[in-house]
């Protein structure tokens, strides 16, 4: 089989092949421009308006695409929505121009405290009802879709009642949100858990996915850890295929946040991404970061 490009539900661009923007490769990035098709950025770290880091993605965001992406929303919590946060992310989102903004699906904390965790939610009606409402509140304040990306489990709530696949489709039509599929996610919650990975993807509707990423996991012997510290590991671009496969292409973001190398290491990852979307039948004028054309100035 191989992969097609098919298109989002909002039509949003294929911004090909991506890299989280790293306090250690600035200089790297600022003086070589390198040839990467978009820069995905963690929101919190750039709310702050000024500063050095808010001095590179301006630069940064110059030359290059940018998305958002956010650990602090909180969107399955019961407490109330941070309107403030959620001002500056709008702001900011306006000042880089940022083609979409992203969070998870999780809760970070409760009775106004913040873990710094992104904890699973019980898959239940009640829960679906809840994010549904919330997704559409940030939306409207947002003015734009939000993307939510699927969770790196370790314990499941007994009183789940929904599939997780499900639980995405169900929740991504009734709010009319995106899906970040994060495919090392998928295979370290299936490892955890003993689902299959690959019916997994086969469950995910492709008009809702927006974006994927991948990253290297800890294997702890009992149990995989999602740390975003090491290279893709084999299982992953494997299914990484297989979702190629049933979504088609879709911006690919590598993530590497722990122990992370210099930039040519990280840049050959998102290489072999693009080799092997090209394996499936990618077209080389098409998304990937040989292109000349990935500055938008």
């Amino acid at each position: 089989m191989t992969a097609q490009s098919r298109g989002n539900r909002w039509g949003f661009p294929e911004l090909g092949f991506g890299v989280g923007l790293r306090t250690p490769h600035f200089a790297h990035v600022l003086e070589h421009r390198p040839a990467v098709d978009f820069f995905e950025i963690l929101t919190e770290n750039y709310l702050a308006t000024g500063g050095r880091p808010a001095h590179v993605l301006d630069e940064v965001a110059s030359h290059y695409p940018i998305v958002m992406h956010g650990v602090s929303l909180s969107i399955g919590s019961t407490d109330p929505l941070d309107f403030d946060y959620l001002a500056r992310v709008k702001a900011l989102a306006a000042r880089t121009g940022a083609l979409w903004i992203s969070d998870h699906l999780c809760w970070t904390g409760v009775l106004g405290r913040n873990t710094h965790d992104l904890l699973p939610l019980p898959l239940t009606e009640e829960s679906l009802r809840h994010v549904v409402e919330r997704v559409r509140v940030v939306q409207d304040f947002l003015e734009r879709p939000l993307m939510l990306e699927n969770p790196s489990t370790y314990l499941e709530f007994t009183a789940s009642t929904i599939p997780e696949p499900e639980f995405l489709a169900r929740l991504t039509d009734a709010a009319d949100c995106g899906l970040l599929l994060d495919v090392n996610n998928v295979y370290v919650s299936a490892t955890n858990h003993g689902f299959d990975p690959f019916e997994y993807v086969r469950e995910i509707p492709p008009e809702r996915v927006t974006q994927f990423h991948l990253a290297g996991f800890t294997d702890k012997g009992t149990h995989l850890l999602d740390t975003h510290s090491d290279h893709v590991r084999p299982a992953v671009w494997d299914l990484y295929e297989a979702t190629l496969d049933h979504v088609g292409h879709r911006a690919t973001l590598l993530e590497w946040d722990a122990d992370i190398p210099d930039f040519e290491t990280v840049h050959a990852e998102v290489l072999e991404a693009r080799r092997r979307w090209l394996a499936r039948g990618g077209t080389a004028d098409g998304p990937g970061p040989e292109r000349e054309t990935h500055h938008v100035a």
